[in-house]
């Protein structure tokens, strides 16, 4: 069997997707079932970028698993020193079970993956996010079910979460809008393979420059921070940049009547959204959060466990 990987939400199969998601919630429902399933395994942890939830909800959840998990940075390996990746992915490969890595380059995660002989999850790079986009459309399916028809909203700049949500709505059976300024579009490749995979789904990809019109009828409204990390010394400009792609309660409403608000974290109230939504009756970013921990086992049990989805 060849290594199963989690680089992009465009490798999987709709049924694979499916099956993550559905392999999510048995696990969240009876944890229990699943604390031994990986028992005698690791998975290294490889952080160039830090995090709260991609290092806890890994960490935790390898040891829910009955495995264990290495923090890596790159102060503690030899990747901070200049070792190419590819020595890195092979002795790696003769000590672990599995490699989880949160980077800058996107190239990174792809040369792991191709010189390693073991399962390479992306945990977050420049270009993608997708553990974070499971943990959503996992998210969105425990509250309303069939997904097919719906609508999800993305405002903000066109970053790795966009890339990744867009990538990911076909493969539910949801259509995607993203509404982002000149300058803050999403990236034409990751566009193309989002509009490849909808024309397979029969669902829409929608790219906009106004925010009414990608939150018009949508289930779900998502925003990200306007400045992610590593683009600090850009933030000013950013924020104004990106002004009036805030998502507020005037905005929410022009969503459809039962719309939820999601935020993959952490987030900054008084700019991409306000306090009274981020907190509101309909912010599911907490259940959001959470699932990551579950979404994560899943795909820790699909890639090292080898459980059929």
């Amino acid at each position: 069997m060849s290594q199963r990987h989690l680089v992009s939400i465009d490798d999987l199969t709709v049924a694979e997707v499916a099956g993550l998601i559905r392999l999510a919630g048995k696990v969240k429902a009876d944890p229990d079932s699943y604390r031994t399933a990986l028992a005698g395994q690791s998975l290294a942890m490889i952080f160039e970028k830090s995090s709260t939830r991609t290092r806890v909800s890994f960490e935790v959840g390898m040891v829910q698993l009955g495995g264990h998990a290495l923090f890596l940075s790159t102060r503690d390996i030899q990747l901070g020193r200049g070792e190419p990746i590819s020595d890195t992915a092979q002795v790696l490969s003769r000590y672990v079970d599995g490699i989880m890595a949160r980077t800058f380059a996107h190239a990174d995660v792809v040369a792991l993956a191709e010189h390693g002989s073991i399962p390479v999850i992306n945990g977050l790079t420049d270009d993608l996010h997708p553990c974070q986009a499971m943990a959503d459309y996992f998210t969105l399916s425990e509250i309303f079910g069939n997904l097919q028809g719906r609508r999800i909203a993305y405002l903000g700049d066109g970053n790795n979460m966009a890339h990744s949500l867009m990538l990911g709505a076909p493969k539910v059976g949801m259509d995607i809008a993203i509404a982002s300024p000149e300058g803050y579009q999403v990236e034409d490749r990751f566009a193309a393979q989002a509009r490849q995979a909808a024309e397979a789904a029969g669902t829409q990809v929608v790219l906009t420059t106004d925010p009414k019109e990608a939150v018009a009828g949508a289930s779900a409204v998502y925003t990200d921070v306007f400045a992610s990390m590593g683009q600090e010394e850009e933030s000013a400009k950013r924020l104004a940049d990106l002004a009036g792609y805030q998502v507020d309660e005037a905005l929410m409403a022009a969503a459809a009547s039962d719309a939820i608000f999601l935020h993959c974290l952490p987030a900054h109230r008084g700019e991409e959204v306000t306090a009274e939504v981020a907190d509101g009756a309909q912010s599911r970013i907490f259940d959001q959060a959470e699932n990551r921990l579950h979404a994560q086992k899943a795909i820790m049990l699909w890639s090292m466990g080898g459980v059929t989805l």
